[in-house]
């Protein structure tokens, strides 16, 4: 049996587990019945709400320690965190053995390990999915704590010594002096928020655009490959196709980030568009 399932979802929430652990989250995005009775979801032993993390149905019950799951081939560390989240994104494993692929083609074309630049990466699961194919990457996230956790799933999965850099700087600020030094990537990943906190913070809608004209003159002419992922709404996989291949010359295709239940349900939970350079 898998570490990551989907087991039920609707009015507003999910129902998965995460290795041991059987969590209950909202999900806005199903607004449906649930398909499996009250007494399957009562078997969840953390649940989120907007006050918090609370332990099974006691509201004052003890939270528990990190734990390991396995992603593909990465072995991941969930904890509770702010906002419902707990560090691992489900809906993103799909995507990272196309990355798995894209680099080793990429090295291959180049007789070289290719340079990756993973932007908003967070707890590191695309960053590591690249670095276990063999790529070089800069991973870049403005939450220190973020990449402290990323290192932390990098020691897990056996990639402490892989050619990672780990850097806690705001995207945009990162990108623009890369450019001015004459920095080049063969492969850029980035998964943005829809916001961001504080004055002059992230927004997906002024900022992506801008952001990726920059991109542009990192990766060159001919980038080896794109991946884009987002959570917005409007920002579909048909939006973002075209930001990929308005800005960065990259013929990309859109798609949707589902997650199939076990009940049989299917959850968008964002989009993605991606595409190497043919």
């Amino acid at each position: 049996m898998p570490d990551l399932e989907l087991i039920d979802c609707g009015r507003g929430r999910r129902l998965e587990r995460f290795g041991p652990i059987v969590i209950d989250r909202p999900a806005p995005a199903a607004d449906w019945l649930p398909r499996l009775p009250a007494d399957a979801w009562g078997q969840a032993g953390l649940r989120w709400f907007r006050r918090g993390w609370v332990r099974g149905d006691a509201r004052d019950g003890e939270l528990p320690a990190p734990w390991p799951v396995k992603a593909g081939a990465l072995v991941l560390e969930c904890r509770p965190a702010a906002g419902g989240q707990v560090g691992v994104f489900p809906e993103h494993v799909q995507t990272w053995g196309w990355l798995g692929e894209s680099v080793a083609r990429a090295a291959a074309a180049l007789g070289r390990p290719p340079e990756v630049l993973s932007l908003f990466a967070y707890t590191g699961g695309a960053t590591l999915a690249c670095a276990h194919a063999g790529a070089r990457v800069a991973h870049v996230d403005a939450s220190r704590p973020a990449v402290a956790w990323a290192r932390r799933n990098a020691e897990l999965s056996g990639l402490a010594d892989a050619p990672v850099r780990w850097l806690v700087d705001d995207v945009r600020a990162f990108v623009r002096r890369e450019r001015r030094r004459g920095r080049r990537y063969d492969g850029i990943v980035l998964d943005p928020p829809s916001y961001g906190h504080g004055d002059g913070a992230w927004r997906i809608e002024r900022d992506l655009a801008p952001l990726l004209e920059e991109l542009a003159a990192l990766a060159g002419p001919r980038p080896s490959f794109v991946l884009l992922s987002a959570h917005t709404p409007g920002h579909d996989g048909a939006v973002l196709g075209r930001l990929v291949r308005e800005h960065l010359g990259v013929p990309a295709e859109g798609g949707d980030l589902i997650v199939t239940s076990r009940a049989g349900s299917r959850l968008p939970l964002g989009a993605w568009a991606r595409g190497p350079y043919r």
